[in-house]
């Protein structure tokens, strides 16, 4: 019992031991926070904003940028904020102002931008620096991948557990991804209209390989994308309209929210749609500085004023926005003004003209002063001849006076010499021109169906009967024909002159039998009947045939080409024929006889495509003197289609129903035995055809995967 005791006590004393230790380690991880933040403007547009902690942090936090609105945001594990206010305004180079949010024990620091640009990040001793770029690097920095989450060199292997969305109180749509841990690399970025997310090294689940169509549930976010890169998940993101972004992690969530973007409404806005925040004036006689300096006061703005700004005016508003009021009042005094950020510069018109031409001189004689550089683009997807005649166009040069353009076809390399500043619009131009051209398949589907059906009935009837008689020599036998001339009866009367017996036939015959239908032979049912003499004889035969046949063709001539290129493919026969040229003698050419889709995709920007179509099913057709005839169908046409949708662009129905009857007079029309003397001809055919169309966009793989 002793020794039991003694090894409890032992045990207690290491758990609590390790308890201290783990709360020591939670103390110590918790215990960090942001103790001050400062702001200093550098030479060449930089600032650097040093966030000062109480400990040094172990690296530097995940950052990411969000181009609409230009924000930078950076998350601070562990980290609380002792600075006691929310907001400090800043207003130095880019950054206009910062935010800081605690939300449990992480603190996330927002850079409120006027433009995007890019950042580096340092640890020094317990500060962290972080410098904004100038303008120059801010140009290039749209479009730049950033780095929510750093992976780390030899890193593990990572998975992706499940991919959800969400629909926020507010309307928001919000895209949760949950990860296998928290150290998973994640690449944001936004690429034209879409978003795009990288997880470094992560494995992505077959079950979650898949698109999520969300249109239904009233957000901003239409589809969401998941598929695997190489060794990496990527997500995409595809909003629609005018949106903005925010993305933030929470231990192994990772969260995107997607909203409208909600226009400042701090701005002036001219002419009608005013929204500013109401106000009421009632000024008698004062000076219109003075009226200039109270809207200042209620809006926040930094108004200057021309010296040239004067005169007094009497003004009575009520519950009127500030912009219009404002706008009241320089029109009332032949005022105008500009704005830069939150300054407005006011003065006459005719001084702001004169300024802005004064202006606009000086930098058209400094870009005739300015020299020349040659830069090299080397293209990707268009080709540089052609890029070459957009910016050398004479209606409507890209390029100065003194600039030019240069190709080499074999790099597809255009080499432009221009100012600095054409040539920084030549390389925005570049970037939104130099881009792969979405792609279409589109299928066709020509369906003909055949139904054939006809039926003939006919009968022959024959009566015949032998006797003795006399033949007169040199007397004629006269004939009676019946059914057109297919049976006769003849007969003889007369002396007999000589008594050697001789055997005449008395006989009657109606032979209208049905012809055969595509080589088959009618079926036949006969009756002979004879008297015990055998001397009359009465045949009758019937005959009947009928034929029912049914076809379908399908033909589908299907072809992939670019945005807005036409595309043939075609499938058949060329037929040689003579034809006689200007000498007199003949030559041999060639007419076609093809199953042709000719195609002139544009896709819409709802992703719709609109088709020129041109569709031939021709077939040889019947021998003539001249050569063979040419059956053809053909459709010419121009629609418009949803991608994936399937349209009936024409079709064309032919019938073709005859009913015939040949009888002998009288005869054929006697009641149940009129059949005997009458031939039925029946025939009834359908043709119809049928084209259907069906467009699909390929996937810009090429844009989205590089």
């Amino acid at each position: 019992m002793k020794l039991s005791a003694n090894l409890m006590s032992s045990v207690l004393h290491v758990v609590l031991a390790l308890l201290l230790s783990t709360a020591s380690i939670s103390a110590r991880a918790q215990a960090n926070s942001i103790e001050a933040i400062n702001v200093s403007p550098q030479v060449g547009g930089k600032v650097v904003v040093k966030v000062t902690l109480k400990q040094a942090p172990a690296g530097p936090p995940a950052g990411f940028t969000i181009n609409n609105p230009p924000r930078i945001a950076f998350d601070f594990p562990n980290t609380t904020s002792t600075l006691g206010r929310g907001t400090q305004e800043v207003g130095e180079g880019d950054l206009r102002s910062i935010n800081i949010v605690q939300a449990g024990d992480r603190t996330r620091l927002v850079l409120n931008l006027a433009r995007t640009t890019s950042y580096d990040t340092q640890i020094e001793g317990r500060a962290l620096l972080i410098t904004l770029q100038g303008t120059t690097a801010a140009a290039s920095a749209t479009g730049v991948t950033t780095r929510f989450a750093e992976a780390q060199p030899g890193d593990q292997r990572h998975s992706l557990r499940d991919i959800d969305f969400r629909r926020g109180s507010a309307g928001e749509g919000r895209v949760v991804v949950d990860l296998s841990d928290s150290a998973v690399g994640i690449d944001l970025k936004v690429q034209g209209k879409a978003i795009i997310i990288d997880f470094i090294n992560t494995a992505l689940p077959k079950n979650l390989e898949r698109r999520l169509d969300v249109t239904d549930f009233g957000t901003p976010v239409a589809t969401i994308d998941a598929f695997t890169q190489g060794g990496n998940s990527r997500v995409l993101i595809e909003p629609r309209g005018n949106w903005e972004h925010t993305a933030y992690q929470t231990d192994t969530r990772f969260i995107v929210e997607i909203k409208q973007r909600v226009e400042d409404e701090s701005r002036i806005a001219r002419g009608v749609g005013y929204t500013g925040e109401k106000l009421s004036l009632n000024f008698q006689n004062v000076e219109v500085r003075a009226v200039l300096q109270v809207i200042a006061d209620f809006t926040g703005l930094n108004i200057i004023t021309s010296d040239t700004v004067s005169g007094n005016l009497t003004l009575r508003l009520k519950d009127v926005p500030w912009d219009q009021a404002l706008d009241i009042i320089l029109q009332s005094k032949g005022l105008d003004m500009r704005k830069t950020g939150n300054v407005v510069w006011i003065a006459p018109r005719d001084e702001l003209a004169t300024r802005e031409k004064l202006a606009l001189e000086a930098q058209q004689q400094i870009a005739d002063l300015e020299p020349t550089r040659t830069e090299s683009f080397q293209l990707n997807y268009q080709k540089a001849a052609d890029l070459q005649k957009l910016f050398s166009d004479a209606q409507q040069r890209v390029l100065s006076r003194r600039g030019s353009a240069v190709v080499d076809p074999r790099t597809n390399t255009i080499f432009v010499q221009d100012t600095p500043t054409r040539l920084e619009e030549v390389r925005r131009l570049i970037r939104k021109v130099d881009v792969p051209v979405r792609q279409v398949m589109i299928e066709s589907r020509i369906v003909e169906a055949n139904d054939k059906f006809s039926r003939n009935l006919g009968a022959r009837l024959g009566y015949n009967e032998a006797g003795t008689g006399h033949k007169t020599l040199g007397q004629a036998d006269p004939r009676f024909t019946i059914g057109g001339g297919l049976a006769n009866t003849g007969f003889q009367t007369g002396q007999i002159t000589t008594p050697t017996p001789n055997f005449f036939t008395d006989s009657l015959n109606v032979n209208l039998p049905v012809p055969g239908l595509g080589g088959a032979s009618p079926g036949v049912f006969s009756l002979i009947l004879f008297n015990e003499n055998r001397t009359r004889f009465l045949n009758l035969e019937l005959t009947a045939l009928q034929a029912d046949g049914r076809g379908k063709i399908i033909s589908s001539p299907r072809v992939i080409t670019a945005d807005q290129v036409e595309a043939t493919i075609e499938q058949g026969t060329e037929i040689p024929y003579q034809q006689a040229t200007s000498s007199g003698a003949t030559s041999v050419s060639f007419r076609k006889a093809t199953l042709s889709l000719k195609v002139k995709p544009q896709i819409t920007p709802d992703d719709n495509v609109i088709m020129s179509l041109k569709v031939n099913k021709d077939s040889v057709g019947q021998n003539t003197l001249a050569g063979p005839a040419i059956d053809t169908k053909q459709i010419l046409t121009e629609v418009l289609v949803e991608n994936g949708g399937t349209v009936v662009i024409g079709g064309i129905f032919t019938q073709e129903e005859s009913s015939t009857t040949n009888k002998v007079p009288v005869l054929g029309d006697l009641p149940y035995v009129g059949f005997l003397f009458k031939q039925n001809l029946k025939v009834d055919n359908r043709s119809e055809l049928l084209i259907f169309i069906t467009p699909k966009i390929i996937k810009d793989n090429l844009t989205l995967r590089r």
